[in-house]
């Protein structure tokens, strides 16, 4: 911590350390100065949120006070100037300290800071965006806990703990200079003095001149008369601009036109060569004088920006422009020829008028900026064509906008309008009413009459409940009509004669009444409709949407409507489609999925049908003419029907079928459908799974040579035939849970990618000497009697992915709590190319008494779902230990990991779902609670008693009204596909900070006791619940005996039934009772060496080697590798680490086993969890080490990412006032550490000695050389060397203590992770042992019988 300027004590300020002086600023604000440059050695910690224990006193005094972080005007690393008169400061001179600590008050303003910092403003910049001048009235600290509060902390010494980390820099920085990005400088302005020539010839000499690039001019001048003198400007739009090739760093700039003038310039450096070359490119290249300023956090304009006359349109949007400023708006009239300016997201606040003397706009777009009127001058703007309003306060417009007669677009959505303007009956040029997020309750559809020029109105988003019709008379003039997501109960628009287009979709519509005369396409999904009236038949009706109601019959107009070619009435309550659907000659799409229908009608005649989709009915059997007379069809889903069989493909000899795509998935075929699949010759896509095939025939499968992907999973198959060699284009294949014994004849295919041979026989697998370069992931999961050799394994060192049960491993105290549950996970990416979905799973959490489970998806990205993935159980872990209460730990948890994202979470955003298991101390009736908390749109869904109860709730606009009123309240620009400002569907995230206040980070948290009637819990993303239902997800995988399985399962059935998506599904099977208990006390014995297998995934490695630890709080991604690159595959959490026997374990007692249901109380104690970390390694290829004869078990290192369990804890005293005591839940302190109240230590969380410290002697040294002792203090890496730790690395950093990059990552200290013992500092031992002997000496030996007498066998204690 850097030394504060001596000076008298303020009245703000904490009372003074001894060790430094205080400084009176104005205010009595306190400055502390440190330099927050981080330090290469591992032993050294510059914390960035630590500062004096009375500066915190003074702060804990009252939640009103807090700090702010003054970073300097580097973006990055804001530099100031410290004064310091000690030693230490003056040695550290060469690297100036780049932020300063200020103690306020949240009534604190920024005048009052600037003074004391001898500054002239502050600035605020919100999450590395845009950059704010603060008024000198404003409260910086009190806009960090507004701040804070919004995102959802509501506790206000929690606020104040937050405001203190440097880490929500990455949200909310406060500058003392306006920071200023190069790169940014160039787009607004490029000067220099260089050396100028002017003209195409050689006459003119060379001459050192002042050259300016700003705006669609270069201008030169005099360098000493530069703002007096003359000055020669060149426009140079249209021109162009040559490379000098007789003049090194030579440009040559020519305007446009007859009389073009060329002038030469030449650069001193590339750089500035390029540089010039870059900027002047884009403006030549335009056709139109434009000038594109946005997002340069500008209040005024460029002052040479004004030279550049021709400029025609003029981009501020997103910047803070003023008023009456040199370059304020009040000078844009001096733009004579503008036409088009842009100024939406500037905050305004009032509308400037002298906006209204540029009279040759043409187009003016003032969106955004707090409008609340508009002035009566808006009528001089007679040549304006096109004016937006959006997302604004306004509710009435002047009458003096009627002057404007050329106006042909007006924008006034996101408002606060509560009926339709009368303006519009004077703009006639107007042929749109866009009213959307208005608060329209009532749609007079008279006062749309009177409006004879209207063709489209969009209502969409109001408060519509319901219509007024004046009079009778028919309305010719509206053809297009949107009216989603209102309220409305009844629509009739059958007035409306001329219509073509309407939108009604989520209302809350039963009936619905159209004129039929012009309609060509209805939209009227997610209703309550039970009737749908048109008259007259509508025969040009071309599309028609129904979805998600409840009717129970198709409309006798539609069967009518001879032009319609797509009918959607899926998910409805029919029980038979008309013979005159079915038989259209115009239909093309017919869905009918999600009802009730037993029997579909025989075809007679050929029809055009080219998408049938029948899935989720009571089908039995198909049409027997379906594919005879159908001979256009492409697609076909029948899947979740009753089929026992399907009709033949063709009566003669030649198939004429060109269907390339059919789901069958979930029916009762067996192996005599397959014949029938021969006769579709085009088929690429064939999904077969949950049927009971047993064989699938060589013969058959050999005539499938187009198939590109094929699905036999959840079947009775022992083998897939050796003629799929022959299906050449197959790149996926998957027949995971079937009985298959031999590996399939796959590896000889060129496309091959996908690969699921999951939960089944496997034994061995036979590769060719080379595999396809194509193969990206392979599962061999499941396969328990599957051996692979170390050859075998080099040969797929190239894989993307390799999922491999890990072999048996001796079974530990923590892995008891798998009788209470068990998971299994699976993640398909679908026809996309990267997988966006990760999840978590830890079946041991806190000490084998609970257990954590998470998904996340983010959408189009894949970097934040992983790092959640690899650091939210520790986040949890520690707020855990902060409060008891579910509700606060779970939405802390939330906040803080949205916090860590860092600049990763700036622009990217993720759903997030983390269900936490632990007893349940509440409800003496249950032993267990589930709490369960999650934003965006992955669920959770608990099967109690066989019934589905929903956990979670979806955050999206489509699916949460009141989100969505939020939102709208805000004003956000809900685009018309129902995004937020064009982004996202959700409305709570965990990252994309750049979108607050819309995007908020608070989960919505439920908690349940577990009973005895919780059978399973399934974890799911957004792709798997649009295709699955609770019931039908619940209801699939409650007899299935393997949770992988289980989870496998539901992939396929969401790909099956239409996902294309991602699709990530994780099912928890639930064991809750107290006959599961297996503690020592009810008589159990400890449990033999055997293990069960988990799950390791082998991926490529990136190319740094330095591991990236996820197990701790504070995990460092190295800056080399991509954070794209931390992934984790959770497949099962068990610890692969070996029971090592201290030196003196056997002095200490064993602590008494217990199991989930009766844990030993461990209050005050904080300990890191064991969770999947991603190691990298290319320095072996074999798994070997390099001294061993054998691989490391469990360990494949061949190049690939390899993903292990490491298990590391480390543990926080919370009793500071008591002198320790030291028993077997306890550790040792450490003397360094008790001065600032930590007490750490190393737990063996998966050991029978769980819970004994180990204390060391001095024969370590000693020990350490003996080949049988030297894994006891050495760490294994993942290429198999082994590393001795120093003393100093024994001990573990605290999260909280640990360095944090500034780009908010999880960071911490760049070194290996500790062992797994505790290692007692020499002047301890004594002590250790004088107060551990009563424990021994309580309890007495057994003699060790002869059998016991013989040495144990040599155990390596490794992380991997």
């Amino acid at each position: 911590m850097g030394e504060v300027e001596p000076g008298p004590v303020g009245p703000l300020e904490p009372p003074e350390p001894p060790e430094t002086s205080a400084s009176r600023r104005p205010g009595g604000i306190r400055v502390l100065k440190r330099n927050m440059k981080r330090n290469g050695s591992r032993n050294c910690l510059n914390r960035r949120s630590r500062f004096g224990s009375r500066e915190r006193d003074w702060l804990k005094e009252d939640v009103k006070r807090g700090c702010v972080y003054l970073y300097g005007a580097d973006t990055t690393t804001a530099t100031t100037t410290t004064t310091s008169s000690s030693s230490s400061a003056s040695s550290s001179s060469s690297s100036s300290s780049d932020l300063h600590l200020v103690l306020c008050t949240v009534e604190t303003p920024a005048s009052e800071i600037c003074a004391g910092e001898g500054r002239e403003s502050l600035y605020l910049q919100l999450h590395g965006d845009l950059v704010r001048k603060l008024e000198p009235t404003e409260q910086p600290l009190q806009i960090v806990y507004d701040y804070l509060s919004r995102l959802g902390f509501d506790d206000p010494v929690r606020i104040q703990e937050e405001a203190t980390n440097p880490d929500l820099s990455c949200m909310i920085r406060f500058y003392g200079e306006k920071p200023c990005q190069m790169d940014h400088l160039d787009r607004i302005l490029l000067s220099g003095i260089y050396n100028v020539r002017k003209g195409k010839t050689q006459l003119h000499k060379w001459a050192e001149r002042l050259v300016v690039l700003c705006g669609t001019c270069l201008i030169v001048s005099s360098v000493k008369d530069c703002q007096t003198g003359k000055m020669h400007i060149l426009p140079l739009v249209g021109g162009k601009i040559e490379e000098v090739k007789r003049r090194q760093y030579s440009l040559a700039f020519s305007s446009a036109g007859a009389q073009a003038q060329t002038y030469h310039v030449s650069f001193e450096t590339l750089a500035e060569y390029q540089r010039w070359h870059r900027q002047a490119s884009k403006v030549v290249s335009q056709r139109i004088s434009t000038v594109d300023l946005s997002c340069y956090s500008l209040e005024e304009i460029p002052e040479h920006l004004f030279y550049s006359q021709d400029i025609t349109y003029l981009n501020l949007r997103h910047n803070f422009m003023q008023l009456e400023r040199p370059g304020g708006l009040d000078t844009l009239y001096k733009f004579s020829q503008l036409k088009s300016l842009n100024l939406s997201h500037n905050k305004l606040g009032l509308f400037p008028v002298s906006l209204c003397e540029i009279s040759t706009l043409t187009e003016l777009n003032l969106s955004c900026n707090g409008f609340y009127d508009l002035p009566s001058h808006i009528g001089s703007l007679l040549n304006l064509q096109t004016l937006c309003l959006d997302g604004n306060f306004l509710t009435t417009l002047p009458e003096e906008l009627g002057n404007l007669q050329q106006l042909s677009s007006l924008g006034i959505s996101f408002n606060n309008f509560n009926q339709i303007p009368e303006i519009y009956e004077k703009l006639t040029m107007l042929d749109k009413i866009i009213l959307a997020g208005n608060c329209l309750e009532v749609l007079n559809l008279g006062v749309l009459t009177r409006m004879s020029h209207i063709k489209h109105v969009d209502l969409r988003m109001n408060c519509l409940k319901s219509t007024i019709t004046e009079n009778l008379e028919g309305n010719k003039h509206i053809t297009h009509m949107d009216l989603r997501d209102n309220q409305l109960t009844d629509l009739d628009l059958s007035s409306l004669c001329s219509l073509e287009l309407l939108h009604c979709e989520r209302n809350q519509l039963r009936e619905l009444t159209l004129s039929g005369f012009s309609l060509r396409t209805l939209y009227a999904n997610s209703n309550r409709l039970t009737a749908v009236n048109i008259y007259p038949v509508p025969n040009a009706l071309t599309s028609l949407e129904l979805s998600r109601n409840l009717l129970e019959c198709v409309p006798d107009w539609a069967c009518e409507a001879k032009k319609l070619e797509i009918l959607d009435v899926s998910f409805n309550l029919l029980t038979e489609v008309p013979m005159r659907i079915l038989s259209s000659l115009s239909l093309r799409k017919l869905m009918v999925g999600h009802n009730h229908i037993q029997v579909l009608p025989a075809l007679v005649e050929h029809i055009p049908l080219e998408v049938l989709d029948v899935q989720h009915n009571l089908l039995s059997r198909l049409p027997d003419t379906l594919f005879s007379k159908a001979l256009n069809l492409r697609y076909l889903n029948a899947s979740a029907n009753n089929l026992e069989s399907l009709p033949s493909a063709c009566a003669g000899e030649e198939s004429l079928s060109v269907l390339q795509l059919l789901y069958l998935t979930s029916n009762l075929l067996t192996d005599q459908c397959i014949p029938v699949l021969v006769g579709h010759p085009h088929l690429r896509i064939l999904h077969l799974a949950n049927n009971q095939l047993q064989t699938f025939p060589a013969s058959k499968l050999n005539k499938l040579e187009q198939l590109e992907e094929l699905n036999l999973s959840g079947n009775k198959l022992k083998t897939i035939p050796t003629t799929i060699a022959n299906c050449k284009r197959l790149h996926t294949l998957v027949a995971h849970s079937n009985n298959i014994s031999i590996f399939p004849e796959i590896l000889q295919l060129p496309l091959i990618q996908f690969v699921d041979l999951s939960c089944n026989d496997l034994t061995e697998i036979l590769i060719p000497e080379v595999l396809p370069a194509t193969l990206q992931d392979l599962d061999l999961t499941g396969n328990t009697n599957l051996v692979l050799e170390h050859k075998t394994l080099d040969m797929f060192s190239h894989i993307t992915t390799l999922k491999i049960d890990q072999k048996p491993l001796p079974t530990t105290d923590s892995t008891v709590t798998s009788t209470f549950w068990s998971h299994g996970l699976a993640e398909m990416a679908g026809q996309r190319n990267k997988l966006c979905v990760s999840a978590l799973a830890m079946d041991n959490f806190a000490e084998g008494v609970g257990a954590v489970y998470g998904m996340f998806d983010g959408d189009r990205n894949e970097e934040l779902p992983r790092l959640l993935q690899c650091t939210m159980a520790d986040v949890l872990l520690e707020e855990v230990q902060k409060s008891t209460n579910d509700t606060v730990f779970m939405a802390n948890t939330f906040l803080v990991s949205h916090r860590k994202l860092g600049m990763a979470g700036q622009k990217l955003g993720s759903s997030a779902l983390l269900c936490y298991i632990r007893p349940d101390t509440a409800d003496p009736t249950s032993s267990f609670s589930l709490t369960v908390a999650n934003v965006g749109t992955c669920q959770a869904v608990l099967c109690r008693g066989g019934k589905p109860l929903p956990l979670s709730k979806v955050f999206s606009l489509e699916q949460d009204p009141e989100e969505a009123e939020r939102v709208k309240d805000q004003k956000a620009i809900i685009t018309e596909d129902n995004k937020v400002n064009g982004v996202t569907y959700c409305t709570r995230m965990l990252g994309c900070t750049y979108l607050y206040p819309w995007i908020l980070p608070k989960p919505h948290i439920s908690s349940t006791p577990l009973t005895i009637q919780d059978e399973l819990l399934i974890l799911g993303n957004k792709a798997l619940w649009e295709h699955l239902s609770y019931t039908e997800a619940v209801n699939a995988v409650r007899h299935v005996q393997d949770p992988l399985a289980a989870a496998k399962k539901l992939c396929t059935l969401a790909q099956s039934y239409g996902c294309q998506d991602n699709v990530g599904a994780m099912v928890v099977y639930l064991n809750i009772g107290e006959e599961g208990c297996t503690c020592e006390m009810n008589g159990l014995t400890l449990p033999g060496p055997v293990g069960f297998a988990s799950t390791t995934t082998i991926k490529d490695a990136p190319k740094p080697t330095t591991p990236s630890s996820s197990s701790g709080i504070a995990s460092e991604f190295s800056s080399e590798m991509s954070t794209s690159e931390v992934s984790s595959e959770v497949g099962s959490t068990a610890s692969d680490e070996h029971n090592t026997g201290g030196l003196e374990a056997g002095l200490l007692p064993r602590p008494e086993r217990r199991c989930s249901l009766h844990p030993i109380p461990t209050s005050g104690v904080f300990q890191r969890q064991p969770s999947c970390a991603t190691f990298s390694s290319n320095q072996s290829d074999n798994g070997l080490d390099s001294d061993d004869d054998q691989p490391v078990e469990g360990v494949i290192t061949n190049g690939s990412k390899v993903e292990v369990e490491v298990d590391i804890h480390c543990c926080q005293g919370r009793d500071l006032d008591t002198p320790p005591t030291f028993s077997e839940n306890s550790s040792i302190p450490c003397p360094e550490e008790q001065a600032r109240g930590l007490c750490l230590g190393i737990r063996r969380q998966n050991s029978v000695n769980s819970g004994i410290l180990l204390p060391m002697s001095r024969d370590k040294m000693e020990l350490q050389k003996s080949p049988s002792t030297s894994c006891l203090y050495g760490k294994k890496l993942s290429n198999g060397s082994i590393v001795p730790l120093e003393d100093s690395l024994n001990l573990i950093e605290v999260a909280t203590e640990a360095p944090k990059r500034k780009t908010g990552y999880f960071a911490a200290p760049t070194q290996l992770e500790p062992e797994d013992q505790f290692v007692v500092p020499r002047d301890l031992e004594e002590e250790v042992k004088e107060q551990m002997k009563p424990q021994h000496e309580g309890r007495p030996e057994p003699e060790p019988s002869g059998e016991d007498r013989t040495e144990p066998p040599e155990e390596f204690d490794t992380a991997l």
